[in-house]
């Protein structure tokens, strides 16, 4: 059975069977076969140069692969554009924030909002996801006047504004004060209550707050895939931080 062939009903958002990226005679992705459920949080873990954000562009459709396929919901969109895959129900937020220092919080999201909605409902979803990423009192100010960690929740409202099902964040943790840390975990958390989430992340405190199951990425392959818990306790994955050879 090819992954095409998956149901609604087997409960699986997202499925790669044997992905594959080469650069020329570089292997960044190699054979990486990964399940998502509907309303899983999955973290994607491992050192620089394992190949996560290559295989986040492929999930998106900045990269086509090599090889292997991707399905979402059962239908293939490996190679698809970005916007095609976008309009599919997948939204990414990248590590830098992509947003406009002279517009406001609320101008943001709305901009977001209005590409999938009327004028009168996109109203609505701006103060839902205002309420989400705990910003209301917010609205008005210019986003250029914000922190960092205030930045990064903008644009999480922003894809999050978009109802997408999955939504693919990229060390959304990065650069970010530990009470805006704890913050994002919250609303991290909240956004699992209704949507799929991949998040890619270094900061293992981090992990510990929002993660179940781990996927640990080295080399290109993926070394270990379990519980949080037992992700973070095995030897191969302390080995792999510390720059060791994973036997």
């Amino acid at each position: 059975m090819t992954i095409q062939d998956t149901t609604a009903a087997d409960g699986i958002l997202l499925q790669t069977s044997n992905l594959t990226m080469r650069f020329g005679g570089v292997v960044a992705v190699s054979d990486v076969s990964l399940t998502l459920r509907e309303l899983e949080l999955r973290c994607l873990i491992g050192p620089n140069g394992a190949g996560k954000s290559t295989f986040f562009k492929m999930l998106t459709g900045q990269l086509k692969p090599s090889t292997g396929a991707i399905s979402f919901r059962g239908a293939p969109i490996a190679g698809d554009d970005p916007h095609a895959i976008a309009r599919r129900g997948i939204g990414i937020k990248t590590q830098v924030p992509n947003v406009f220092d002279g517009l406001s919080v609320r101008e943001h999201i709305w901009l977001a909002a209005r590409r999938q909605h009327l004028d009168r409902r996109a109203n609505d979803v701006v103060a839902s996801v205002l309420d989400r990423i705990r910003m209301t009192h917010l609205a008005g100010a210019q986003v250029g006047r914000l922190s960092h960690g205030q930045r990064q929740w903008v644009e999480i409202g922003m894809v999050i504004a978009g109802d997408p099902d999955l939504i693919l964040l990229d060390e959304p943790a990065a650069g970010m004060t530990h009470d805006e840390v704890l913050r994002t975990a919250e609303i991290i958390r909240d956004i699992n209550q209704t949507k799929a989430l991949i998040v890619v992340e270094h900061d293992m405190q981090f992990i510990r707050m929002i993660a179940k199951t781990v996927t640990v990425f080295n080399q290109g392959a993926v070394l270990v895939e379990s519980t949080v818990d037992a992700v973070l306790a095995d030897q191969r994955v302390r080995d792999v931080y510390l720059g060791k050879k994973v036997h």
